[in-house]
């Protein structure tokens, strides 16, 4: 009988038209120093040469799948069901990691218990520019004994997961919404019993003129909706109600501010009446939370109000 082949880490990969960045993408996790690795990349329905480039690579460790276009949420959930690693990591599929990255992050992990491993990461923007990420240094330990951890990224990517934590918690994204990741990043955080830090830069996050980081359209008001859900999900966790609330007043903020790259200037304003609404309602007190602290003067001054707040996304010029 053929033995099954055991891997330390699934890497799952999402791809969906990006056949000018998915071959550096698989590059840099073929070439990963730690080799008991397997990579699960899904095609979303790509129309461009997407499933053409990832077939040139010639790799045992490579398992292919091609579904109907289903977003997002719903391939990684596809990925997680296919996985079979000790561990899982999630890498889009226009980003890179460093060389080190998955033997470092297991290392980590296995050397201290950890149900959840998180990196630094840097940013790489299409003008050759780099900014670099970096999460504030901390000891291990859950997110009940160090709930600022919770404030830290909530992106997906640059963290390892214990694959028996996420499955025996159900933990999954959410379909059908835009910034589905968040409220899977904060459910493996509450599930985790330890979690951990490597201090280094191990993950590439490229972003690029036209991506969704940087491009606003209607689906920005599914921020609200997420924010919701992980209201909700966190809403017994007393120890996390000053961090949950900082977390909203960040969000809502930011993606306020963000209406300036709105591509039409009325949902922009719908979307910051609404979401000053939103604060209104689930944090009434938010003009005196402690994320205002560490702004600047006139941040505090426009962020905190809706009217300056439309003025400067109406007229802002980049």
């Amino acid at each position: 009988m053929k033995q099954k082949k055991l891997f330390n880490i699934s890497i799952i990969i999402p791809a969906y038209n990006c056949e000018k960045t998915i071959k550096k993408c698989l590059e840099s996790i073929i070439n990963q120093s730690k080799k008991e690795i397997e990579i699960i990349v899904i095609n979303d329905g790509s129309t461009d040469d997407t499933e053409k480039i990832i077939k040139r690579f010639n790799d045992e460790r490579i398992k292919y799948f091609k579904n109907k276009n289903q977003g997002i949420g719903k391939t990684r959930n596809f990925g997680i069901e296919k996985a079979m690693g000790d561990y899982l990591l999630f890498v889009d599929s226009d980003d890179y990691l460093a060389p080190e990255a998955c033997e470092k992050l297991y290392q980590k992990a296995i050397n201290e218990n950890l149900d959840i491993v998180i990196s630094d990461l840097c940013k790489k923007y299409q003008n050759g520019n780099t900014e670099e990420v970096k999460t504030a240094n901390f000891i291990s330990s859950s997110l009940k004994e160090n709930p600022d951890i919770l404030t830290e990224n909530l992106g997906p990517c640059g963290k390892l997961y214990n694959r028996k934590m996420i499955i025996s918690n159900n933990i999954k994204f959410v379909e059908n919404l835009k910034y589905e990741d968040a409220p899977f990043v904060v459910e493996a955080l509450c599930s985790a019993k330890k979690i951990g830090k490597v201090n280094d830069f191990l993950y590439y996050y490229v972003i690029h003129d036209n991506s969704e980081t940087t491009i606003r359209d209607e689906r920005c008001f599914d921020i609200l909706k997420i924010i919701d859900i992980i209201r909700k999900y966190c809403a017994t966790k007393t120890y996390l109600k000053e961090k949950i609330d900082m977390l909203t007043v960040r969000i809502v903020t930011n993606y306020t501010i963000q209406q300036r790259m709105q591509k039409d200037k009325k949902i922009g304003m719908h979307f910051i009446d609404e979401a000053f609404n939103y604060l209104q309602k689930e944090v009434p007190d938010y003009k005196n939370n402690k994320y205002y602290k560490d702004r600047s003067f006139f941040k505090r001054i426009i962020e905190k109000n809706k009217l300056l707040t439309k003025i400067y996304c109406r007229f802002y010029i980049s």
